[in-house]
Order: structure tokens, then sequence, then C-alpha cells
């Protein structure tokens, strides 16, 4: 399986040391990387279908000084679909004059929906056509963009559709928010003050976040896997949908 991972915050905000933190796991999970960078209305959009640690364009995005207030980043370990750029995560598409980007972690079986025109997908991934489906979905379901209450309502009776053909947990964004669904195994976590050091889970790599934070900062991380050690990460029940905004989750 892929593994994700995913970040709100109050303000714009370094992920780095995070998304070093999945990166370590890409040994297992060699079959391509991608992170996506809300900066306001704006996106940068960043795969390759080579592994995170061999990759000169994630070396290229470890050192970037990238801020941004939502984040959603993936390894992948291919189940359908070749290794291929097409087929490598996050993938993006435009609705209501607005970037989305989603991330899927999973295998969906015998999942062929029907897709007009305005969402097909590129490559030959389960998780691709879930992401189109779910565009095409709510465009149905709303003629321009909602409130985030009513996003929430629709996408909660949309998920249930794709948990029935298996395994399904993503991350969703337009840039305002950031949604987490799992089905299985997902994790979150809310920074507050005090702030403090932080060690990685999976190196021993440590970083002091009171000397890039203030009192103000609320950050939100979401991965499939907790990434550190000494932090309260909880478990995402499966079929629950958390909703962050600003640093903080809705619900």
């Amino acid at each position: 399986m892929c593994q994700l991972m995913g970040m709100n915050a109050r303000r714009p905000t370094d992920v780095m040391f995070s998304f070093a933190g999945l990166a370590t796991r890409a040994d297992e999970h060699k079959d391509g990387f991608g992170i996506a960078f809300f900066e306001g209305r704006g996106l940068r959009h960043f795969v390759d279908h080579h592994s995170a640690r061999v990759s000169p364009l994630a070396e290229l995005v470890k050192h970037y000084p990238i801020q941004s207030d939502v984040v959603i980043a993936h390894i992948r370990k291919a189940t359908q679909g070749v290794v291929s750029l097409e087929n490598t995560h996050p993938f993006m598409r435009e609705l209501w004059g607005r970037y989305w980007v989603f991330a899927h972690n999973g295998d969906l079986k015998s999942f062929q929906p029907r897709l007009h025109a305005a969402f097909r997908p590129v490559g030959q991934t389960d998780s691709e056509r879930a992401f189109c489906w779910l565009m095409q979905e709510l465009a149905k379901a709303h003629a321009d963009m909602p409130a985030i209450d009513e996003l929430n309502h629709t996408l909660r009776e949309l998920l249930p559709q794709l948990n029935r053909h298996g395994t399904f947990n993503m991350l969703l964004s337009n840039g305002q928010a950031l949604w987490a669904h799992g089905s299985t195994k997902l994790h979150y976590l809310l920074r507050r003050p005090p702030f403090g050091p932080v060690t990685l889970q999976d190196e021993d790599l440590s970083i002091d976040l009171a000397a890039k934070t203030t009192d103000a900062d609320r950050i939100a991380i979401v991965a499939t896997e907790p990434l550190t050690r000494d932090e309260p990460w909880c478990a995402i029940e499966p079929g629950q949908l958390k909703v962050f905004q600003g640093g903080e989750a809705l619900c």
C-alpha cells in the first residue's frame, strides 16, 4: 500500500520536516512520489515516478523553502497501473475555478464508474478514477463552490460508495480545507503551543518547533502512520471523515 501525508495550518508553514519523515519510508514505497503545496489559489505540484529516496526532484523539494497552509504528499507502492508519471499521486483537477488535489492509499476492486468528458483519468489507477468520479459527483451536486459544511455533507454521502469497493484512505483539498477519510489506517496530529522538540519515528532526526513557530500557530498533520515518536497522534476511525481548517479539526 501507499503512504499519505497532509498538512493544514493557520498560516503558511514549512512542512519539510514531515516530508523528510515520509520520504524515509520510500525504500518500500518506491514506485513514485508527489507533493502539492497550495499558495492562495495557486498550486505548486511536484511528481516523479522514481522513489523519493533517489529522486533528484525529491531532494529539490526537501531543500526548497516552500511555506504553505495546505500540503498533500504521497509515496507510491503500485497496486494498479504501471509505474509511470501519469500514475503518480497526488492528482490535480480544476472545479469551480479552484485547483483540487487528491491522494489515495488503498485498492479499489471492480471500480469502473461512468465518467463524462469533464473528468477522465489520464493514467490507469483506481485512485485517479475515484478522484475523477468524486469531482464529477461534486459538480453534479453543486452548481458553484458551496460552503465547507455543504461539502462535508456531500462527501459523507459519496465516500461510502467508494468504501464498498475496497480500501479507501484519502486526502483531498481545494486549498480552503483538508479532508481526510480513513477506511483502514490513517492518523492525525494537532500541534498546539507550547511547541518543543520532536523526533521522527523512522529516523534519528529532531527539530525544535519552538524556534519555527509562534503561540498563534495551529498545525494539523495527517499521515498513514505517525511520523513522530513523541507526539499524541490519533487514529481516524474506519469510515470517518475528518475536516481540518486553519490548523483545527472542524469535525
